[in-house]
């Protein structure tokens, strides 16, 4: 599944669906319970019930439609997967000026799978990256410059009294973040 592509805008190649890439999949998207419990559609709480199934696939990514309670085959997932990590990877790449370290890409990618395309390519982490600050761009993948969490919570439903939506610090997203930021800067420490 993995494939070298040269992306000219960058003068060079990045790895689309790396075994990195699909091991943080795999590592953060789990399966549940059952052996094909990934394989119902559910509800992600995390992301306001928005239906998602196997390793993250939601109607952002899919081909296909997405409804809750639906049953999956392994192939489905297998096929959605591997077209939606390509769709994604493509579109980010896209909002690179220079071409980022692989493990930069890849820490991108996980960043962009469960926040979006385009809440990554308009990131701190991505300014910074396109300066070539590539540490410094992985660090904000989970900390404010101040150190603060950053990427960890999300919208409890509710409206706080100035009118802006309340949201509720996520542990669990937190530690995919730290996880993230390891990911992204091993990568660039062992390329020096």
């Amino acid at each position: 599944m993995a494939r070298l592509k040269y992306f000219p805008h960058l003068a060079g190649s990045l790895v689309l669906a790396s075994a990195a890439t699909l091991g943080m999949l795999d590592k953060w998207e789990p399966k549940k319970g059952d052996s094909d419990a990934h394989l119902v559609v559910y509800a992600d709480k995390l992301a306001q019930g928005l239906p998602t199934v196997c390793n993250g696939i939601t109607k952002h990514v899919s081909t296909i439609p997405v409804i809750v309670g639906e049953k999956w085959t392994q192939e489905m997932c297998d096929q959605q997967q591997e077209q939606a990590i390509e769709k994604v990877q493509l579109q980010l790449a896209m909002c690179f000026k220079k071409l980022p370290p692989q493990s930069v890409f890849d820490s991108a990618f996980d960043h962009a799978w469960n926040n979006g395309v385009w809440a990554t390519c308009g990131s701190e982490s991505m300014k910074t990256w396109n300066n070539a600050r590539w540490i410094e761009g992985c660090r904000l993948l989970a900390f404010t410059p101040t150190g603060n969490p950053n990427w960890a919570s999300v919208k409890t439903g509710k409206i706080l009294p100035n009118g802006k939506p309340e949201y509720k610090f996520v542990q669990g997203l937190h530690n995919r973040g730290i996880d993230r930021v390891n990911d992204c800067i091993k990568g660039i420490n062992n390329a020096n």
